[in-house]
């Protein structure tokens, strides 16, 4: 992140290097977040109206997707927000579905709803619903030489019969038109109930993305869902620290909370030097 050279900037920086120490935590282990990051509306649409303006009237720029992000810790709550913003971005929605087995012992038969409903962080959705034009991620390193790394953002252009036609967002590869095909994933075994094969397309929606997937993105304008606190040492600094100026972060805090407090998890023992403590 390469903040801008203004006081604000400079003050905003060195908030920043605070929350990453965990030096500005109450016994409660929170922190309040600045009035101005707090929405007008403190509902999703309006944390999503405020990100996403005029999204609805289409033929946006990739600038305008590369510029913006709505953060949260938790994949369940990605996924609804990625959902909700694709029904208001304009065209016709096509869902792709993945094909799903069991790994190893055939023996034992799992439903195929079940196995649909496996849905873990690297894992693309079994009933992935698109639009042309919307942002993706690409999950997996399919050609690194040509900007295909896991984490890549792209724009859908088009949906054909084996592949998702995209162009990449962003980097020394901005602009390159590419093919996404199907592949089959195979998540580690820990991360899962039983050993799963997946065959689909390993992108994810990119309107909304988790804090930990955003680590080493930059972006102008950053949504920050803090309806469910963070849970992970340093997850509030990455968030935050995504985004230039203070002023074009907006929170979504629970809807009953009257303050901008929340929770700063901070392990002093694991903190690195770029990260001081002051």
């Amino acid at each position: 992140m390469r903040l801008e050279n203004s006081p604000a900037s400079q003050a905003f920086a060195e908030w920043l290097l605070k929350v990453g120490a965990g030096s500005n935590v109450s016994p409660q282990k929170t922190i309040q977040l600045p009035e101005n990051m707090k929405l007008q509306s403190n509902t999703l649409d309006g944390l999503i109206d405020s990100l996403y303006p005029g999204l609805s009237e289409g033929d946006k720029p990739d600038e305008y997707f590369l510029q913006r992000t709505i953060l949260s810790s938790k994949n369940d709550a990605v996924d609804h927000i990625n959902s909700v913003v694709l029904d208001k971005f304009p065209g016709e929605k096509v869902t792709l579905a993945s094909a799903d087995k069991v790994i190893g012992d055939q023996n034992i038969h799992y439903p195929v709803e079940y196995l649909n409903s496996i849905n873990v962080s690297g894992l693309p959705l079994s009933k992935l619903e698109l639009k042309k034009g919307c942002p993706l991620m690409l999950l997996r390193n399919l050609d690194p030489r040509n900007g295909l790394c896991n984490g890549t953002r792209m724009i859908l252009m088009d949906i054909k019969q084996r592949v998702l036609k995209c162009r990449i967002l962003g980097g020394i590869h901005s602009g390159k038109e590419v093919y996404i095909p199907r592949i089959s994933i195979e998540p580690s075994a820990e991360d899962l109930p039983i050993p799963l094969s997946r065959r689909q397309f390993p992108v994810r929606l990119a309107f909304a993305m988790t804090i930990n997937k955003a680590q080493g993105q930059s972006v102008v304008n950053v949504g920050l869902d803090l309806r469910t606190a963070v849970f992970g040492h340093g997850q509030l600094y990455v968030a935050l620290s995504r985004c230039t100026s203070a002023d074009r972060i907006k929170v979504l805090f629970p809807v009953d909370q009257g303050n901008t407090d929340t929770a700063n998890i901070v392990y002093p023992e694991v903190l690195i030097p770029t990260v001081p403590q002051v």
